[in-house]
This record gives C-alpha cells, structure tokens and sequence, in this order.
C-alpha cells in the first residue's frame, strides 16, 4: 500500500469516528518542528503510543493539519495550550 492510500485510509477511518457532541485538537504542519519533536509532544501531552503519534505526525506533514487527539472540548483545551508551549500550531475546533 502507498503512502497515499494509507493516508487517504487513516483519514476516513478517524472521521468516521468524530461524533457531535466531540471537539477536535487540530495540530497543523509547519517548517519549524522536527517530527521526532512533534511525536514526543504528541505522546507527552496527548497520551499517545509511539505508533500513533508517529502516524499523526506523518498525516500532519502531508496534509497540513490532522485532528490530533478527539474529546471533550474541556479536556482539549489544556492539551492544546501544553501543545502551543512546545511551540507547535494548535486549536480546538
């Protein structure tokens, strides 16, 4: 499977799973961040397993933005704050 088909996948699957009533934390690419950097935020502040941030960390490279983690926009909100203190491009939406 290519790169592009596996993005493609990964995307559809996660959207499937956002409902009405669960924000999203919207991480965006930039020219700054490296991924190694992006993937141990993401496993830090979103509690994500080395696989899952690495996989997000190439959608957000690809895509330019990738909603990182979905919850409740209470949880979201400090994790996106702990996100934009390590420098990288966050928001809840």
């Amino acid at each position: 499977m290519g790169i592009t088909s596996m993005i493609k996948e990964l995307t559809l699957t996660r959207l499937d799973e956002i409902t009405d009533k669960e924000s999203k934390l919207v991480l965006f690419n930039d020219d700054v961040n490296t991924f190694d950097w992006v993937i141990q935020s993401l496993i830090s502040v979103c509690d994500h397993t080395a696989e899952q941030a690495e996989q997000c960390a190439v959608l957000v490279h690809f895509k330019g933005k990738y909603p990182v983690k979905l919850g409740p926009k209470d949880d979201l909100i400090p994790r996106c704050s702990a996100l934009l203190d390590r420098g990288l491009n966050a928001e809840v939406q």
